[in-house]
């Protein structure tokens, strides 16, 4: 039976407990381990801690990463991109060296007889009023291309900098803070009466492995988690949505 799968913060190119080549080689080990029976591959965003794409250079590293997402394109399987708060700044190379769409706003779409509504969640939900007009800003065209400007060594050393600073200023909580608190469960309460017939919300972001049923009873708020201490993902099997996490003794990097 073929699977649908959901991953993403992997936020590749900090270290964190581990290196993040010890987490790349983590994550093609189970890119490769889902080759056979992945129907589809949905990668909701913050695959890269930090990133900008430029016309004629390709930022240093990832190159297993790289190499594994072509041969899976290459053996047919569809792979679905969506940008996050970290690797925003993604253009055209991924659709026009693998194959892969990029996002960057969430989509409906029917998988298996049921709907999924798919993003990466920030900025989505109440408050967070000073990230929405920075991300505004980083998405104009006109800044984009004055950043363009800068030298890549300048540029992405930048943007490794401030992703930084975002981290520093941003951690998440660790625990579930009740539908109260959580942004992303207020923004599925609410969108959900404008798509009633929205079966699976499906975002990262929040960096916590959840699985939320809605005030209707019905709908599920699925986060896949994160890949910095964890290895969480979700599988849909036309049946059964869950979380998994992926261990492989002979990459395994975490305790």
């Amino acid at each position: 039976m073929k699977k649908t799968y959901f991953a993403g913060d992997f936020h590749l190119g900090i270290d964190v407990l581990h290196s993040s080549r010890d987490r790349e080689r983590l994550i093609v080990s189970w890119l490769e381990s889902i080759r056979q029976d992945a129907d589809a591959i949905y990668l909701v965003g913050d695959v890269f801690d930090h990133y900008f794409e430029y016309k004629k250079v390709v930022p240093k590293g990832y190159v297993r990463f790289f190499g594994k997402l072509a041969e899976l394109r290459d053996d047919g399987i569809p792979i679905y991109f969506f940008t996050g708060n970290h690797d925003m700044w993604m253009f055209n190379y991924f659709s026009e060296e693998f194959g892969i769409p990029i996002y960057r706003k969430p989509i409906k779409r029917k998988i298996q007889g049921k709907t999924f509504f798919i993003g990466h969640g920030d900025g989505l939900g109440p408050k967070d009023y000073g990230y929405k007009f920075i991300k505004k800003i980083f998405n104009n065209r006109i800044c984009q291309f004055l950043y363009s400007l800068l030298h890549p060594n300048i540029g992405l050393g930048l943007m490794t900098f401030f992703s930084g600073k975002s981290r520093e200023a941003g951690d998440d909580p660790e625990h579930f803070l009740g539908e109260e608190e959580e942004w992303l469960v207020q923004y599925a309460e609410r969108k959900v009466q404008e798509l009633p017939e929205v079966d699976f919300f499906i975002f990262g972001h929040r960096h916590l492995p959840i699985d939320y049923t809605l005030k209707n009873g019905k709908t599920r708020y699925i986060n896949t988690g994160e890949w910095m201490t964890q290895t969480s993902y979700v599988v849909f099997d036309g049946e059964k949505l869950e979380h998994k996490f992926y261990e492989n003794n002979d990459y395994r990097v975490f305790p």
